[in-house]
């Protein structure tokens, strides 16, 4: 019984955090190329009415750095597969700096802010500082699950070779998503999805450059 009783605490704080993290999902969306129901698709997040957040290789190829068709990139906010909080076309796209060194893409700067057509009336998500050890929940559109936002709280994690390696399974489709810390009114997105790494998810904490950029878009 006590075994059962702990699972159910468990389960109900798991719940809990899902329900506060309601209005912060509001600002995830996703990223298309190509329309709205394209299969080359990322997560995103609105940090700013018209700024969202997002991996620097769903729009540019790691192998050269070429730009993908800023035309053809599509912003869909809370998308749940039949309907959607605000969509925008993208008018640029700013790639972290770093993120080619010596002509080699560099995953630890995986990050790019893009610049959508249009100011959303969705809230946006706020930025924030966090540790790697967490409480952190990740949140994206799984391949698996492209039309529901897929959301993970209580993860954890630690640092390798600069990255954020966080002890939570993703699929493709998530890259881009945000690692959030605390809840609904006092969610922040402090890191970004790039990568899977034995079923776990690789995050590049947000950095000065990224967060200078969101505070003057604001």
């Amino acid at each position: 019984m006590r075994g059962r009783s702990r699972r159910m605490r468990g389960l109900a704080l798991a719940l809990a955090m899902l329900g506060g993290m309601a209005g912060a999902q509001e600002a995830v969306g996703k990223f298309n190329i190509a329309g709205f129901r394209t299969l080359e698709s990322c997560t995103a997040t609105l940090v700013a009415p018209q700024l969202v957040l997002t991996a620097a290789h769903c729009v540019v190829a790691p192998q050269d750095g070429y730009l993908k068709p800023v035309g053809d990139m599509v912003f869909v906010a809370a998308w749940d597969g039949a309907g959607h909080g605000g969509a925008s076309r993208v008018d640029g796209v700013d790639v972290h700096p770093e993120a080619f060194t010596e002509g080699r893409f560099d995953l630890r700067h995986d990050i790019a802010l893009v610049t959508l057509s249009d100011a959303l009336s969705t809230p946006p998500m706020r930025v924030g500082s966090g540790s790697v050890a967490g409480p952190l929940t990740l949140m994206g559109y799984r391949r698996s699950r492209p039309h529901r936002l897929s959301v993970t709280p209580y993860c954890s994690g630690r640092t390798e070779t600069g990255l954020w390696r966080i002890a939570c399974r993703v699929e493709k489709g998530q890259s881009g998503g945000p690692v959030v810390t605390g809840t609904d009114g006092a969610a922040r997105v402090v890191a970004v999805i790039v990568a899977i790494r034995e079923d776990e998810a690789l995050a590049v904490p947000l950095d000065p450059w990224v967060r200078a950029r969101i505070a003057a878009a604001r």
